[in-house]
């Protein structure tokens, strides 16, 4: 199913066509509501923060977010201040005057937005009386015991009572323009609209309720869209009411959003509207000057997990490091929703062919899900205390036997190398070495599992088999936390990490968007991803062949889960093959691919498609490889990625320039605040 993106908004439907000239932007107001505004739940914090800076250089300070109060949050996220509007100055203090606490101020992340939070605490004893007004304007109850919707009421309600006396003190100037996220701000839209507000009002979903709770339960979502009792699937999962809530808050509000072409499909069968608009999700894109500075941050970033690889594998290193390739997966512990169950299945595939064909190469596979734990275990945490204590031992040595040698130089002599070192050093080193000798396997998690016997991630290691065995290939670490650059273990941040990695893989089952591949592709690492993501969708739209640029598609949507599971598998066993240059080579191509997704590009990739890179044949034959060449004397020879870049960007088929306005169009302001 197609859905053509719009440039303007005067061809959204349910809003009067206002003539373009009368747009300006000094003559709106624009409120961003979300429950995640300065509040870090999910991905869509992502979201907001990345695009707040390019809609505020738009909009300047007609531009404010709306979010929940938390007081750790404002404390360390907010520069409290005086809002620079009477007519919000006014609303707010309504509010304040009438019993409710509401914080204004500057939220301090790149662009520094204005942000308004409404304290949900100091309002709940409203909430039997909003409950009531709920039921009488779209006759949906909420259940005392479920507290996030119960909280999404109150904070909704504080949202539409804001507008209220707001319209009421601009009257006619400036127009307002309100854009809820997700259910839990919908409330505040169903309001608005009941009570007649004059605002008009945009709803983005980034994933409908039903579908991740039916995806997440293992139904064959994709194949029985148009089967789903959806009303009897909600009431099952005692959701029924936030599935109402949802759904009233699309069909309230005159235009409707989100995020992917996969997730447009899902919202017309779940929610029966079909959007408007689809405005995929970007990020903040910084280029770096020079084209090799990437580069180095990889090399750099891999000598850190090579330590840690080095400390966790001690007494079974008996692999080159040099031919060691890091693949991860990253995000929420959902084992099926992102795919970690093919991922799986897939990787003790990978081990069996590269046994078979006798590779030097070894894959290390992080896991970085979090799941309920106690604390690190000891045999990981003993690992990098060996590796430790080695490198305390060998720059012992080492300065000793720079200083005889030293010595030795200076008296005019040649050393005698079996007489300088003498028998303390060697068993000093004996005893080093000793202490390296293991007698069980390095172990497949770093920490203490609290459900170890059902865990879905552990229950499956073992199912194939994959206990970091000598003769496996495929090496396997189950980090169940967030990564933090304070950690004993592996002292890096997330960002870091990816950069250290050759390969980060996401098979995902359900992704509306799918920012952890997004970020791989902004930092010049390639990745996997499935046409069930928006991030994959949006790939195969744009890029004309996105395996030659490090975006390798699996097909989930129309193959049975075993041709999928081989494909991941020849997907990884082909990424196995390359040597270093044709990584270089395509880490290079997977960073050119950044601008697709930078926010100031998103809004004008109508029609954008990018092209196979210059060097690549157009044969058949060709696409398989990731590199135009099979052998690092020959990308010597003739691969020139400043000329491959420049090519590129000459070959590139657009309607009009990136950046540029389209002929016959003015700017928008909507145009980037989706």
């Amino acid at each position: 199913m197609r859905l053509s993106r719009s440039l303007s908004i005067t061809s959204l439907s349910g809003l009067p066509l206002w003539e373009e000239e009368s747009l300006d932007v000094q003559d709106l107001l624009l409120f961003e509501v979300s429950w995640e505004v300065t509040n870090k739940v999910g991905g869509i914090y992502t979201v907001i923060q990345t695009k707040a800076k390019i809609t505020v250089d738009e909009w300047g300070e007609n531009y404010i977010m709306m979010g929940p109060y938390y007081e750790h949050n404002f404390k360390t996220q907010v520069e409290k201040c005086e809002p620079p509007n009477q007519a919000i100055k006014a609303a707010m203090d309504s509010l304040i005057n009438n019993g409710c606490q509401v914080h204004f101020g500057r939220w301090l992340i790149e662009g520094s937005p204005y942000v308004i939070l409404f304290d949900i605490g100091a309002a709940a004893w409203n909430l039997d009386r909003w409950k009531g007004d709920l039921w009488n304007a779209c006759s949906i109850g909420l259940p005392y015991h479920d507290r996030e919707a119960n909280d999404s009421l109150v904070f909704g309600s504080l949202v539409a009572w804001f507008f209220k006396e707001l319209t009421d003190q601009l009257q006619d100037k400036p127009n307002v323009i309100a854009h809820f996220h997700e259910w839990q701000a919908g409330t505040g839209l169903v309001l608005s609209r009941s009570r007649k507000i004059p605002l008009a009002t945009v709803f983005t979903t980034h994933a409908t309720l039903l579908g991740r709770y039916l995806c997440a339960g293992n139904a064959d979502f994709y194949n029985n869209l148009d089967k789903f009792n959806i009303d009897q699937e909600a009431g099952e999962r005692q959701i029924y009411h936030r599935y109402c809530l949802e759904r009233a808050a699309v069909h309230c509000a005159h235009v409707f959003t989100t995020v992917s072409q996969i997730t447009a499909v899902e919202a017309n069968h779940m929610l029966h509207r079909q959007p408007d608009v689809v405005t995929p999700n970007g990020l903040n894109v910084r280029k770096f000057s020079a084209m090799h500075e990437f580069q180095n941050l990889h090399s750099m970033n891999k000598a850190k997990i090579q330590e840690f690889v080095r400390g966790h594998f001690y007494g079974h290193l008996d692999f080159n490091l040099e031919k060691t390739l890091f693949f991860f997966i990253a995000g929420r512990y959902e084992f099926s929703n992102k795919g970690a169950d093919l991922f799986l299945e897939s990787l003790s595939r990978l081990n069996y062919l590269l046994r078979v064909q006798k590779s030097d190469v070894t894959v290390v596979v992080f896991f970085i899900m979090p799941a309920k734990t106690n604390n690190f275990n000891v045999e990981s945490l003993k690992g990098q205390a060996v590796r430790k204590q080695l490198w305390d031992t060998a720059q012992s040595v080492k300065e000793k036997f720079g200083k005889r040698l030293y010595e030795s130089l200076l008296r005019g002599e040649i050393p005698d190398m079996s007489k300088i070192l003498d028998r303390d050093d060697f068993t000093i080193m004996k005893r080093a070495i000793y202490a390296t000798q293991r007698h069980s396997f390095p172990p497949v998690t770093t920490h203490n599992m609290l459900d170890d016997s059902t865990d879905p991630i552990l229950s499956n290691i073992r199912r194939i088999g994959l206990f970091n065995g000598r003769n496996d290939r495929v090496k396997i670490v189950f980090h169940p936390e967030f990564l933090s650059s304070t950690s004993p273990l592996l002292p890096m941040d997330y960002e870091e990490f990816v950069r250290g990695c050759h390969l980060g893989v996401f098979p995902s089952y359900y992704e509306p968007w799918g920012y952890t591949p997004g970020e791989c592709t902004v930092m010049g690492i390639p990745s996997v991803t499935t046409n069930l993501s928006g991030f994959g969708c949006f790939m195969e739209e744009h890029v004309s062949d996105p395996s030659e640029y490090g975006i390798y598609i699996v097909d989930r949507r129309f193959r049975s889960a075993d041709e999928s599971c081989n494909q991941l598998t020849q997907f990884m066993f082909s990424f196995c093959q390359q040597s270093r240059r044709q990584r270089i080579i395509q880490r290079n191509r997977t960073e050119r691919l950044s601008d697709l997704l930078d926010w100031r590009y998103l809004g004008r990739t109508q029609g954008f498609r990018y092209p196979r890179p210059a060097s690549v044949p157009p044969s058949p034959s060709a696409s398989s490889h990731s590199t135009p060449h099979h052998s690092d004397e020959e990308d010597d020879d003739t691969y020139d990625e400043e000329e491959e870049a420049e090519r590129d960007r000459q070959n590139i088929k657009a309607p009009f320039t990136l950046g540029a306005e389209p002929e016959g169009k003015s700017k928008q302001p909507l145009e980037n605040g989706n």
